[in-house]
C-alpha cells in the first residue's frame, strides 16, 4: 500500500472535478496518498470511496449524488494547506480528513473561514476539537482518552518493568504520549526514559542503548508505525528484550512488513474492532472481494461520509456547511458503521472508550493485530 491506486471512479471524479463540470455534492478526501503513510491515506481513500457508492445506490442525498475529490497531503502540514486552498478554490464545502493531527489543525482553520465543514476519521489530538471552531468534527476518540487508558494499562499489567517513554514530536506522537505519561505517572509509576526522537529517521541504536543500559523492558511509542516498525526490530537485534505499546498511529498490516517476526507481542490502543459488528459483515466482504482489507480507519472514513451525508439531510440542503455542521451538533445520533453516533459542543463523538490489541500470526500465518478478548 505504499502507492495509492484510485480505482476508476475516483479518477472520473477527479477529471470531472478539475474541469468544473462535476456537479451535486463533492465530498472531499485530504490524507497522505503518498509517501511513508499512504497506508493510512489509502483507508481513508477507500472507506470514503466505498460509503459514496453505497449511498448513491441508495438514491443519494435529497436526490442529489455524491461525487468524490482527493487531495495529497503526504503527511505534511504545509502541503496539508495547500490541499485545503485548492479544496477552498474549487467549491468544496465538505472534507473527509485529515489523517495526521498536525496537518488537520491547520488545515480545519482554512477550512473554517471558507465555509467548510470537516470530519476527520483519525486525528486524535484534542487541540483539534478544543478551539471553538464550528467546523471541526471527528469520528475517533482523543489521545487524552487513549493515553488514558495506556498509561492505566501500563500501571496495572507491568507494575514492576522498567519502563521507556519515547515520541516522534509531533502534535500527534508527543501529545499521544505525554497523555499517557500524565495517567502512568499518576498511578504512582515513574518512567526511567523519556526521549524524543525525529519523524524519518532510521538508526535507533543510541536510543536503544540508553534504554539497555536503563533495563527498560517496555516501551511505549508516542508515533506511527514507520518508526515504531523499526524501533521493534533494531532493538531485538541489539539484544533489547522489550515489548513495544503504542496507539493507534501502527494500525497497519504494514508494521509487520517492518518489523518482521520481532512484531510479536506488541501491543496497541484503538477502538473496538468496527469488521467485528455483525452487521458490517457484507460490508467488510464487499472491501475485500475488491481487493481490499478493511483495517483500521476505513470504516472510521467510511462513518465519516456518513455522518456528513445524515447531516445534510437533516438540514434539508447541502449550501451551507454551517447549517449541516448546526444539525450534526443538534439532530443525533446518526446510524454509523461505528454504531450510532451523536456529537458533543466541541464535535468529538460519543463512542465506546479505547482498548488494547496484540500483534499475533493470525489464521492465514500473518502478522496483525487483534483485538484482546475478542
Amino acid at each position: 500500500m505504499k502507492k495509492s491506486l484510485l480505482s476508476a471512479v475516483a479518477l472520473t471524479a477527479m477529471v470531472a472535478f478539475s474541469g468544473n463540470a462535476w456537479a451535486d455534492i463533492t465530498i472531499a478526501v485530504g490524507g497522505p496518498l503518498t509517501g511513508p503513510n499512504a497506508a493510512f491515506g489509502a483507508q481513508l481513500q477507500k472507506g470514503a470511496e466505498q460509503a459514496i457508492a453505497d449511498i448513491n445506490a441508495a438514491g443519494g442525498i435529497n436526490g442529489e449524488k455524491l461525487v468524490i475529490a482527493l487531495g495529497d497531503d503526504v503527511s505534511d502540514a504545509k502541503q496539508g494547506v495547500s490541499v485545503a486552498n485548492k479544496f477552498v478554490a474549487d467549491g468544496v464545502k465538505y472534507v473527509v480528513g485529515h489523517f495526521n493531527s498536525g496537518v488537520s489543525i491547520p488545515a480545519s482553520e482554512v477550512y473554517a473561514e471558507n465555509g467548510i465543514l470537516e470530519v476527520t476519521p483519525a486525528a486524535t489530538n484534542p487541540v483539534f476539537t478544543e478551539r471553538g471552531l464550528w467546523n471541526t468534527f471527528r469520528t475517533c476518540g482523543r489521545d487524552d482518552q487513549q493515553g488514558g487508558v495506556a498509561g492505566k494499562y501500563l500501571a496495572d499489567k507491568f507494575a514492576d518493568a522498567k519502563i521507556a517513554i519515547i515520541d516522534d514530536k509531533t502534535p500527534y506522537g508527543q501529545g499521544l504520549a505525554e497523555e499517557t505519561k500524565k495517567a502512568y505517572n499518576a498511578a504512582g509509576k515513574k518512567e526511567v526514559v523519556r526521549e524524543g526522537v525525529n519523524t524519518g529517521d532510521k538508526d535507533f541504536s543510541a536510543l536503544i542503548a540508553k534504554m539497555k543500559e536503563a533495563g527498560v523492558s517496555i516501551i511505549y511509542w508516542g508515533g506511527l508505525h514507520t518508526e515504531a516498525g523499526l524501533i521493534i526490530r533494531q532493538a531485538k537485534d541489539q539484544g533489547l528484550k522489550a515489548t513495544l505499546v503504542s496507539g493507534d498511529g501502527i494500525v497497519s498490516n504494514e508494521l509487520a512488513s517492518i518489523a518482521g517476526d520481532a512484531v510479536e507481542g506488541t501491543l496497541n490502543t484503538f477502538g473496538p474492532d468496527p469488521t467485528l459488528i455483525p452487521e458490517n459483515k457484507a460490508l467488510v466482504e464487499k472491501f475485500k472481494a475488491a481487493g481490499f482489507n478493511p483495517e483500521a480507519y476505513t470504516l472510521y472514513s467510511y462513518a465519516a461520509v456518513q455522518l456528513i451525508a445524515e447531516g445534510i439531510k437533516a438540514a434539508g440542503s447541502a449550501e451551507d456547511a454551517e447549517a449541516v455542521a448546526k444539525a450534526l451538533h443538534e439532530k443525533g445520533p446518526f446510524k454509523t458503521v461505528l454504531g450510532e453516533i451523536a456529537f458533543d459542543a466541541k464535535g468529538d463523538p460519543k463512542l465506546p472508550g479505547y482498548v488494547m490489541y496484540e500483534w499475533k500470526k493470525g489464521p492465514d500465518g500473518k502478522y496483525s493485530y487483534f483485538q484482546q478478548g475478542s
